[in-house]
């Protein structure tokens, strides 16, 4: 069976697991005990849901980590499971070139989202590719010197943010205070 064809299967059980909020692995378990109605699923299916479920967390971290305003419980259901087993083929599956991934992702995309997504998709799995080597450090939990000042800066960032963010919400308040007296 050609691997597009598993691609699609993985698709569907990765997708079922997360509509029914149900963990991958047992769903894998089931379809692959008893697959129901369908034919059996494929091994490159079977190694796909199960390299997805076995690192989801980690992968979902990698595409929170290049993805622009969307985080990955934002995203439509569809194209998170899509972007996992593309994220999973670039930097687990050596098998597979970047390219391909990238474009059997964008076939899926084409054929189960819209326009928007395709080139969000796109964009994502490139961001990644580009920066692979980094992004492969930091999926399996190596960090450099620069890496952590990022972090330490990005922290910053985060604590001075939310600062404004609680005197900005004081000066409102006070400014309402002020408008409800001028009132009476």
């Amino acid at each position: 069976m050609a691997r597009s064809t598993a691609r699609k299967r993985a698709l569907n059980t990765l997708y079922e697991a997360d509509e029914k909020n149900q963990n991958i692995l047992s769903l894998l378990e089931e379809r692959v005990k008893e697959p129901g109605a369908q034919t059996p699923l494929p091994e490159y299916a079977i190694e796909i849901v199960r390299g997805v479920g076995e690192r989801r967390n980690r992968i979902d971290k990698t595409l929170n980590r290049y993805s622009t305003g969307w985080k990955v419980g934002r995203m439509a259901v569809i194209d998170r499971n899509i972007l996992r087993i593309a994220v999973w083929e670039i930097l687990l599956n050596e098998e597979i070139p970047d390219k391909v991934a990238i474009d059997e992702a964008i076939a899926l995309a084409k054929v189960y989202s819209d326009d928007e997504a395709i080139a969000f998709i796109h964009g994502l799995l490139s961001a990644i590719v580009a920066d692979k080597d980094a992004c492969l450090a930091k999926f399996n939990g190596e960090s450099s010197p620069e890496d952590a000042a990022t972090e330490d800066a990005a922290a910053e960032d985060a604590g001075d943010a939310a600062t404004d963010a609680v005197a900005d919400d004081a000066v409102a308040d006070d400014a309402a205070a002020a408008d409800a007296v001028a009132e009476q």
